[in-house]
């Protein structure tokens, strides 16, 4: 369970979350919908500790997140795929996918076994592993970015715009992808932000909506 308390973050000294209070229960999959500018990336990015807390709290389970520094948030099973992709061009897809188990020093075996279930989950990477991240078209990009989140977000996966851009084929694979990972780890908590609800479909369980950087817990789908 992902738990924020009191959460303000000010950016160039606006208030761009304000008092935010919610529950990310494990396996459910929540939607936050918003305009452009109404907080979404910043969320995520507070909750990998990208972006530092003006006050309040932010705790897995047992876990006080916002006390520990965003290089080692992804050793407590979080995975979080950004909005601009980032996939390194020089590195392969695999390596691109590998990367953040070795950044946490994870095990070869670990690494190889979690390889196995991503591609069972986006079996689309298979025919792109040994391609470079230079190769890939922007929606290629998003599946990869996907792929890499899940090496490592067993437990929590935060994904920030992730059908923004895409075609559709490819927003059909990405939803299958996603569909795939809810049977396989029935456990897992999945968040995902959009500024057009339309995208999400029928992905999420809940849908909260984010307005002037405060959440408003809506709707259950």
């Amino acid at each position: 369970m992902l738990k924020l308390t009191g959460v303000n973050v000010d950016l160039a000294g606006n208030r761009i979350l304000r008092d935010v209070n919610c529950t990310f229960e494990k396996g459910t999959t929540v939607g936050i919908v918003g305009r452009n500018g109404a907080g979404k990336t910043t969320l995520l990015r507070t909750i990998m500790g990208l972006i530092k807390l003006q006050a309040g709290e932010i705790r897995l389970d047992e876990v006080i997140l916002s006390s520990l520094p965003g290089h080692a948030r992804a050793g407590y099973q979080i995975g979080y795929s950004p909005e601009d992709r980032i996939i390194f061009p020089t590195m392969s897809v695999e390596e691109n996918l590998r990367l953040p188990c070795h950044a946490i020093k994870q095990s070869r075996q670990s690494i190889d076994h979690r390889l196995e279930v991503v591609l069972e989950v986006v079996p689309d990477l298979v025919p792109m592993l040994k391609r470079s991240g230079s190769a890939l078209s922007g929606g290629q990009g998003k599946m990869v970015a996907l792929g890499r989140a899940l090496m490592v977000g067993t437990r929590l996966l935060l994904l920030d715009e992730p059908f923004q851009g895409l075609a559709p084929k490819l927003g059909l694979i990405y939803t299958d992808a996603l569909s795939r990972l809810k049977t396989l780890q029935p456990d897992i908590c999945v968040v995902i932000t959009e500024s057009n609800i339309k995208l999400l479909g029928n992905i999420p369980d809940r849908i909260w909506t984010i307005e002037r950087g405060s959440i408003e817990l809506q709707q259950t789908m």
